[in-house]
């Protein structure tokens, strides 16, 4: 048995092999050698031919000769540091969770899997060729013209700033010929949607097209004003402000206005930073995903929701405000799922890969349309990264606008609030021809919800918490109750048989 042998202490001590690192763990020496603090360990048994011996470097319990006699023997502690298990509440943030992240992807593939076969042998294929082009697909050909001719407005717009430019129109026309410009760029689809019996995708997509051509109008309009007081501002000898960052002059150029209104930004400016040539064939491959994730967000809607979920919950089920409390909550949970589902595929096809292409196509170098706000802790910090154009937009043209004109912080929040409130709800309330003020009142309510997960973050001072806080609050409860609504509205507006 192998001793501690310090000129101090000649038995066997745990304690201070740990304490010194195991540095003073040695054999001891045979009788007829006097006994040495070295840190020299003499092999028991016969000597060696070469009569060398065997050192242990203590520190990383390494054998500097290649003999294995002598590595890790039982007389070494095996305990020598305090350390806590991997899944404890102080070390669980400090490991690696890769394996465990692509179990959930193999537990997830095969739980869906499995809920698609069941699907496809209880239902049959129920995909029609309807849900992409149908008859009632020929009578929105008056959405159809409606859509081509709202660049007019845009071509209306820049009128009134060429006529500006020279001079020929005072400023308060200016401003007046752009309002009327942009709230006849809303309300015209409006009224051929409302006079049409319009497919309900049909009118999304004019509202969807409708919006972003009001947002690119105003955002024109706006920095054009901007631009013209700087400008003055260098008429009359007052240089502006380094924080301007004004580095161009101010021109109304037509092709640049032809630029922003195809390129995937609301904010315009005379130039943008650009690529210098297009990937040809990243761009084949990126529109091939599109085909394929816009198939699979179509067969779960046409396929899954309308057979186990949507149909069967809105058909048999009471208005979620007014039936039993859990039944409505177990409706909305079980409706969560194919709703996330969609939800992501959505987003994914829209903000990375259609405007990911658009982007490559155009060369435009700018293509921070999202960030990562599967990581927000707060409904703030969700609304602050997942649509990056709009959110530049709100604070380019709204919020910093508000503040400047010595607007409250927390009213100039709530006006962006509005404004966002009111655009989902054209785009959802116009196609149903149902106006419940559902979406409306489902963006206004997440300014408590800012609130509410703001002081929840601040609480509980971890941000797997207010992660979850995040996903259970918007993506569980928010959006398959707004979805619920007014499905169930447009189900009985339209009979059981569906939109």
């Amino acid at each position: 048995m192998a001793v501690l042998d310090t000129p101090d202490n000649n038995h066997i001590n745990p304690a201070a092999a740990a304490s010194s690192d195991l540095n003073g763990l040695r054999h001891r020496p045979p009788a007829d050698e006097p006994a040495s603090s070295s840190a020299a360990v003499n092999p028991p048994g016969p000597p060696t031919d070469s009569g060398a011996e065997k050192v242990i470097d203590g520190r990383d319990g390494q054998v500097a000769r290649s003999d294995i006699k002598f590595t890790y023997r039982p007389s070494r502690p095996a305990h020598v540091v305090v350390k806590e298990s991997p899944l404890s509440s102080g070390a669980i943030f400090k490991q690696s969770h890769a394996g465990l992240f692509n179990l959930c992807i193999v537990v997830l593939v095969a739980v869906n899997s499995r809920l698609i076969i069941e699907n496809l042998m209880k239902y049959g294929w129920l995909i029609r060729t309807g849900f992409w082009f149908s008859s009632k697909s020929l009578r929105d050909w008056p959405l159809f013209m409606c859509c081509l001719s709202l660049p007019l407005f845009a071509f209306a717009a820049y009128l009134v700033e060429k006529f500006a430019y020279r001079k020929y129109l005072s400023e308060p026309i200016v401003v007046s010929l752009h309002i009327l410009i942009s709230v006849a760029a809303v309300v015209y689809p409006v009224s051929v949607i409302l006079s049409c019996d319009s497919a309900f995708l049909s009118g999304v997509t004019l509202m969807l097209f409708a919006c972003i051509v009001w947002l690119k109008l105003v955002s024109y309009a706006h920095t054009n004003y901007d631009m013209r007081a700087v400008a003055k501002s260098f008429e009359k000898g007052e240089a502006p402000s380094a924080a301007l960052n004004v580095d161009y002059s101010y021109d109304v150029n037509f092709n640049s206005l032809v630029y922003f209104m195809i390129a995937p930004t609301l904010c315009y400016q005379p130039s943008y930073p650009r690529t210098p040539s297009i990937r040809k064939g990243w761009v084949v491959r990126q529109f091939i995903k599109l085909v394929i994730f816009t198939g699979l967000m179509g067969f779960i809607i046409e396929q899954a929701s309308r057979s186990s979920y949507i149909n069967p919950i809105i058909q048999n089920s009471q208005h979620p405000f007014k039936g039993n409390l859990l039944y409505g909550i177990e409706r909305v949970l079980k409706l969560s799922v194919p709703n996330l589902y969609v939800w992501l595929c959505m987003f994914y096809c829209f903000f990375h890969l259609w405007l990911n292409i658009l982007a490559e196509l155009l060369r435009f170098g700018d293509r921070e349309f999202y960030k990562d706000w599967w990581n927000a802790k707060t409904v703030e910090e969700y609304w602050r990264m997942w649509n990056m154009p709009v959110h530049k937009w709100m604070v380019r043209h709204i919020y910093f606008p508000c503040l400047r004109h010595k607007i409250p912080k927390g009213v100039a929040i709530f006006i962006a609030f509005f404004v966002s409130a009111a655009f989902h709800e054209l785009c959802i309330a116009v196609p149903c021809h149902i106006f419940k003020l559902w979406a409306f009142l489902g963006i206004m309510f997440q300014i408590p919800l800012v609130w509410l997960t703001n002081v929840l973050q601040e609480k509980f001072k971890s941000s797997m918490v207010g992660n979850m806080i995040f996903w259970s609050m918007f993506c569980i409860f928010g959006q398959p109750m707004c979805v619920l609504l007014y499905y169930h509205d447009l189900m009985n507006r339209n009979g059981k048989d569906g939109i």
